[in-house]
């Protein structure tokens, strides 16, 4: 094999889905073998490069494997729901919540806190949690909701809605750094959560996928604001589209009265 048709084929390998860690690994080591013999300087690049993804992967899987320990530590829970929430700071916009029940002992890669993860890697890591979750519930509430009761009402309802939603009634709720009142479930209470927990980080993805996308469709319904890159958040351009435009149906009067007076 020449030194372009191993590159090739190593580019190839990781392409593989995430999912697919396994049988990239075995790949990798098949290439590995079948071309350490080989003493060419190009060959022996590529090798090496590939010694250190199947590191980078072993490292991954370790990494995520140490997220399952909230998740081990109950035994006699088999159905453990993690929930988080996104969209509690923006000027406008719902906050929504997820709630994602995970087969116990899967392992997703790269599976973390949202804010952690590239936009790209989110929107993978949303479609496979989705196609292997045990089960997914999502709630929300609006901008209305929020200037009436308050963002904490507003969030931990959001939160019991998700939790309705699932469609099956959890054995233990993981849940990132708050506890939600009037559910009869047992719930434990992790601060950071999200980067702790591989429930609750799935449940970070998907709410934040979710989110963003709502997002997306009100840029295109509200125009001006700017949401589809500030997702409702007040950066400096969107701030002065509320004082150019004054605010829209879903901008949070209660966040915005400031804004709007200076």
């Amino acid at each position: 094999m020449n030194i372009c048709e191993l590159r090739a084929k190593y580019r190839d390998i990781l392409d593989m889905p995430l999912m697919k860690y396994d049988t990239m690994r075995a790949a990798l080591h098949q290439m590995i073998a079948e071309n350490e013999s080989d003493g060419r300087k190009g060959i022996v690049q590529v090798l090496d490069q590939a010694r250190k993804k199947i590191d980078s992967i072993d490292a991954e899987i370790e990494r995520v494997r140490g997220m399952m320990y909230f998740e081990n530590k109950y035994p006699d829970a088999e159905l453990i729901a993690g929930i988080d929430e996104v969209g509690r700071g923006p000027l406008a916009g719902p906050v929504l919540t997820a709630a994602v029940i995970l087969p116990k002992g899967l392992v997703i890669p790269m599976l973390n806190d949202s804010k952690q993860v590239s936009k790209k890697h989110r929107e993978e890591l949303y479609d496979v949690i989705l196609s292997n979750a045990v089960a997914v519930g999502v709630g929300m509430n609006t901008a209305a909701v929020i200037d009436e009761k308050g963002i904490e009402f507003a969030n931990k309802d959001a939160m019991r809605q998700a939790i309705r939603n699932l469609g099956v009634t959890p054995d233990l709720l993981l849940v990132d750094a708050v506890h939600i009142p009037e559910v009869d479930i047992r719930q434990v209470s992790i601060i950071k959560g999200d980067a702790k927990s591989v429930s609750i980080a799935a449940a970070s993805i998907v709410a934040k996928v979710t989110r963003d996308r709502m997002m997306q469709e009100f840029d295109e319904q509200y125009p001006g604001y700017g949401f589809k890159d500030n997702v409702g958040y007040g950066s400096a351009a969107h701030i002065e589209a509320l004082r150019t435009l004054g605010p829209c149906p879903i901008h949070r009067r209660s966040y915005i009265r400031n804004i709007l007076e200076q």
